[in-house]
């Protein structure tokens, strides 16, 4: 389960919507926000001033202090009726290896079946009649044990979560039951020709990299047993490897209290993260799996600028032309493909990329690579900035409307992206992006795509894919 699953557990927030439309009308829109005077430049001296205080409105909503080492982050949202908790583990995939990958999901989707104060059904009771959730999720850089609640009953429901964290049950019934769940899931991934894509991709692109434990296998996971769990939930438990985050109507005093009444009683620990490595690929490859299925799946990735890289923010609108530039010469053009598309993470060793599923494999990927190809070399539009910055922004608002979303918005910063304030300061670099940025990322990044074919071997030119076609006369 991915980390903006415990997105979806909220209502739309109403007043952050209210303050993106009016962002919108006074950042992005009409002839005021179009490039003038020097350089090309996207905004205007009121313009910046504009999002200047945004961005300040919206970092003093934010409180942050320690209990007993675990840092609290809190943002508060008057008079919003839900609240929304995340526990954030630091580490993913860096605190496991192969020998016991996967531990870190099903160790803390059994915490959520039972704990010592509140057995199976009375957790069960107690969650529905205040329509509180408690879920998990996991990436390859952090884990979560999230919490959504009303306001109303955010009290009752904090004293479950908080038992859920430090005195998860793990009976053998509970454990016997995710992990079989797991064991199936993973099983079955081969089955889903998307899914098994994403795999292969994760072994071509990860191979020696902590990336590649992310998930762990059937084999080792049907092994885990609920000492192994109790082992790793105490070693993981430390306030030192904790991050705590609330969105809500909530001030500092009574959180400061609840945490240190229950979680900050945790063992501090000494824990220090180690740097992820950063990725690699030097020179372009394909890697073909034979299944025969009526299309081709077809996934490539290239390495991609951090969060905490300058790069990440002309990186953005990079990709979100690429993106609509492969939609349209695949899909609208030439119908070729139902669904092409060119993405870009938010990942510690970040990635973008090319999807495509497709029976004409090598006229797709050719018509994708010649889209990055024109980024390469011929500069963009101030005009085609402006609208691509406007579509991520509004896209990127109305993806958070919820208080949960927010909380994992200034979780991922927090956690892999310098720190919470660059979630609500990237609308001030974004749009101070210009041609000659896009540009450059494009060449610097946008090289040395690592492919994975699912499907039929004989409709794959390699060359076409590695991008040697061209000077070796090769047609389709």
């Amino acid at each position: 389960m991915m980390m903006n699953e415990i997105t979806k557990s909220l209502m739309a927030a109403r007043n952050l919507l209210i303050t993106v439309l009016a962002v919108s009308v006074l950042v992005l829109g009409g002839e005021s926000t179009l490039a003038r005077g020097q350089q090309g430049r996207l905004n205007t001296k009121p313009e910046q001033q504009t999002v200047q205080s945004v961005v300040a409105k919206q970092a003093a909503l934010v409180s942050e202090f320690e209990v007993n080492g675990l840092k609290v982050l809190l943002k508060r949202r008057e008079g919003s009726l839900t609240v929304a908790a995340g526990l954030f583990l630091r580490g993913g995939a860096a605190n496991t290896s192969a020998q016991n990958a996967g531990i870190e999901q099903l160790m803390l989707n059994a915490s959520t079946e039972a704990s010592t104060g509140f057995p199976r059904e009375k957790m069960r009771s107690e969650l529905s009649r205040m329509g509180t959730t408690i879920g998990t999720g996991s990436n390859y850089d952090y884990s979560v044990l999230a919490l959504a609640s009303t306001r109303f009953h955010f009290d009752r429901s904090w004293q479950i979560f908080a038992d859920v964290i430090m005195r998860p049950s793990f009976t053998n019934e509970d454990v016997t039951l995710d992990r079989d769940r797991m064991v199936v899931s993973l099983s079955d991934d081969v089955d889903s020709p998307d899914v098994y894509l994403q795999r292969l991709q994760d072994n071509v692109a990860y191979a020696g990299h902590p990336y590649l434990n992310s998930n762990g296998t059937p084999e080792v996971i049907a092994k885990l047993t609920p000492d192994d769990l109790r082992r790793y939930h105490d070693k993981m438990m430390e306030t030192s490897r904790l991050l705590l985050v609330l969105v809500g109507d909530l001030n500092v005093a009574e959180v400061r209290d609840l945490v240190s009444n229950t979680l900050g009683k945790l063992p501090r620990g000494t824990y220090k993260p180690d740097p992820i490595p950063s990725l690699t690929f030097d020179r372009s490859s394909v890697s073909v799996t034979p299944r025969d299925l009526p299309t081709n799946y077809i996934q490539g990735l290239f390495t991609a600028p951090a969060l905490t890289s300058p790069d990440i923010y002309p990186m953005r609108v990079a990709s979100s032309l690429l993106r609509d530039r492969v939609f349209e010469e695949v899909r609208v053009k030439r119908n070729l493909s139902y669904a092409p598309d060119a993405f870009l993470r938010t990942q510690a060793a970040n990635v973008g990329g090319l999807y495509v599923t497709a029976v004409d494999a090598n006229q797709s990927i050719r018509l994708m690579l010649n889209e990055i190809a024109r980024l390469q070399h011929e500069p963009v539009s101030t005009d085609d900035i402006q609208s691509v910055v406007a579509q991520y922004l509004t896209t990127y608002y109305l993806g958070q409307e919820t208080n949960a979303a927010q909380a994992a918005e200034l979780a991922q910063y927090e956690l892999i992206g310098g720190g919470w304030r660059n979630s609500v300061d990237f609308l001030e670099k974004l749009t101070a992006v210009m041609p000659a940025d896009v540009q450059r990322v494009s060449q610097k990044y946008m090289k040395n795509i690592r492919f994975v074919v699912l499907g039929n071997p004989r409709s794959v030119n390699s060359e076409i894919f590695t991008g040697q076609a061209a000077a070796a006369g090769v047609g389709r």
